[in-house]
């Protein structure tokens, strides 16, 4: 079985509304948590770099899923993103209300792809989709 999350990019996503968060915000969903490795709570802002190919490609892309916890050792954050993403949404030339979409098949490998704004399946919503705050939606197939 594999299974897939799916985000609708952001201008804030892409770096286009001028703030200075680092990547995508993962929401603190146990569908979505599901997804990625599971990070130690009690190091302060532990990461684990994650190796993604490119559906259809040969290429290979790093990026950072980290816990922003530092709430708990005196600051202020409390959540999850994905970070070191600018080279390959550069790459991909994305832009606003395209959809990224991460794939862990049966052995645990990872794989991206984009979808351009509009290109979307029809019916995906209806299909067993479940859909989360912030553009993310968890798909079982």
């Amino acid at each position: 079985m594999s299974k897939s999350i799916s985000k609708k990019l952001s201008a804030n996503d892409l770096g286009l509304t001028g703030s200075h968060q680092a990547g995508i915000l993962v929401p603190k969903s146990s569908e979505l948590q599901q997804f990625f490795p599971e990070l130690d709570p009690t190091i302060k802002n532990p990461r684990v770099t994650l190796t993604l190919r490119e559906k259809g490609e040969s290429l290979t892309w790093d990026f950072n899923y980290i816990y922003y916890n530092n709430k708990f050792f005196g600051g202020t954050r409390n959540e999850f993103r994905l970070t070191c993403m600018t080279k390959f949404l550069r790459a991909i030339a994305a832009k606003v209300d395209d959809v990224l979409t991460f794939e862990k098949d049966e052995n645990g490998s990872l794989c991206i792809s984009c979808e351009r704004e509009g290109q979307s399946p029809s019916g995906l919503n209806n299909e067993g989709v479940l859909v989360l705050t912030n553009g993310w939606k968890v798909i079982n197939s």
